[in-house]
């Protein structure tokens, strides 16, 4: 599915944002997109086409739908981006590091080592969680047209993209899912 084919879908939000450019993969009742701050190259993210704050707000078919759209998206990440190995997480909350309410997965491609430089392969949950990963607030500033300053440290890895580079993604990708197969 090409990126205009998700616009021919019609407006696409990740929770209060509009998405419609990011997404590389849909289907009736989830959606795939690209990430504004990846951890990894090839960090990406699927969620529910209904927006939802929470896992216990889906409803059956959407919970099924959302795990397999996982599975399939996983399966492709991992082959395009070399990866040995994936985190999937769901951050079920605001207390649970959800920075934006509408459910989703990451998908994260890990290679051995990759992230030794910043503590060893557990460092990803930190990366996720606080100030570094509020994509949330980094979004609702950038609509509003005011800039978001991350830290020093966020800013060494996890650098916004910009609208062309996360649509030059999903454009990619989107082919590369019409190679994957159930």
């Amino acid at each position: 599915m090409s990126t205009s084919l998700a616009r021919g879908a019609g407006a696409i939000y990740f929770g209060p944002f509009l998405v419609t450019p990011q997404v590389f993969h849909l289907t009736p009742l989830s959606f795939a997109l690209v990430n504004l701050k990846p951890i990894l190259p090839g960090h990406v993210l699927v969620s529910p086409r209904r927006v939802v704050a929470r896992v216990r707000d889906l409803t059956p078919a959407e919970t099924a739908d959302l795990f397999l759209t996982t599975r399939q998206v996983a399966s492709m990440v991992e082959r395009v981006y070399g990866a040995t190995s994936l985190n999937i997480a769901i951050q079920d909350g605001k207390d649970a590091g959800q920075s934006v309410p509408h459910v989703h997965t990451h998908i994260i491609p890990r290679k051995r080592a990759d992230l030794d430089h910043m503590g060893g392969t557990d460092a990803v949950y930190e990366l996720m969680d606080g100030e570094e990963g509020d994509i949330g607030r980094f979004q609702s500033m950038r609509q509003a047209g005011r800039s978001y300053r991350f830290s020093a440290i966020e800013s060494e890895g996890r650098k916004p993209r910009s609208d062309e580079e996360m649509r030059v993604e999903a454009e990619t990708l989107a082919k590369e899912m019409e190679k994957e197969v159930d």
